[in-house]
């Protein structure tokens, strides 16, 4: 199965793809939200793992601009991120009937989840793999990092494979991550209104950010708060599936 073929469905700015792999009806939803270069099929199946080892529903869905859903309907400004977990989610989460879900986000998504539990109450737990609470200087040298790659190596062509257009999804991230105004971009004024259970993984090699992130989330949510520190990347869940996989499903079986 190709994100060509996958379902649409309307959000606020236009049509979103997304999976839905089914689950008991009778427990609390999955929602995966992807990374700043994310989408369905680059969470490389991911989301089904989960899904299978908890017996839960699993929805994995393509921002604007994303994978094949549409582009977004203007340039992303520095509040991305916020417009993303107070409008779309909820306008999703309405539409494919996901009461009380545990939200899973990477990264961006991570850092988008984060937003939404903040103002929403109504979740079941909340899973986020190497967010982004604040801006850090060794964060910003990895998106210009990426930049290099894009323009001068092979990342372009390899990010065709999954993008209907490779060059939208890169600019409406790596731009607004490298503008002026994204420089005090910081959550963690935001992170008291959390009340919901959240897992917490970071890699301490990875180049978008520190373990200061999600000691962040531990120290200001009001929620109880579980980190895992482990020896990888930025994606834990692809560079050490086993261990990361273990404990998304350790946790989310006990919240659900």
């Amino acid at each position: 199965m190709t994100s060509a073929v996958l379902p649409t469905v309307a959000v606020p700015g236009g049509r979103v793809e997304y999976d839905d792999v089914p689950g008991d009806p009778t427990r609390p939803p999955l929602l995966f939200l992807h990374e700043g270069l994310g989408s369905v099929g680059l969470w490389r199946g991911f989301h089904r793992e989960v899904a299978e080892a908890t017996g839960l529903r699993a929805v994995a869905y393509s921002r604007l601009g994303h994978g094949f859903s549409d582009p977004p309907p203007a340039p992303r400004a520095a509040g991305f991120m916020h417009e993303e977990a107070a409008t779309v989610l909820p306008a999703l989460c309405d539409s494919l009937g996901l009461r009380r879900p545990v939200l899973v986000g990477h990264s961006d998504g991570a850092s988008i989840a984060l937003l939404h539990a903040a103002r929403i109450a109504d979740l079941t737990g909340l899973v986020v793999l190497a967010p982004h609470v604040f801006v850090e200087p060794v964060g910003l040298e990895g998106v210009a990092a990426a930049r290099k790659a894009f323009v001068e190596g092979d990342l372009r062509r390899r990010m065709g494979r999954h993008h209907r257009d490779p060059d939208v999804t890169f600019g409406n991230w790596n731009d607004v991550w490298m503008s002026a105004e994204f420089r005090d971009w910081d959550l963690r004024a935001e992170l008291p209104g959390i009340t919901c259970p959240v897992l917490g993984v970071q890699g301490t090699a990875d180049p978008y950010g520190t373990v200061a992130h999600v000691e962040a989330v531990r120290d200001l949510a009001r929620g109880a708060v579980e980190l895992v520190v482990l020896d990888c990347g930025h994606a834990p869940h692809l560079e050490l599936p086993a261990v990361t996989t273990s404990a998304v499903v350790r946790s989310v079986s006990s919240w659900t």
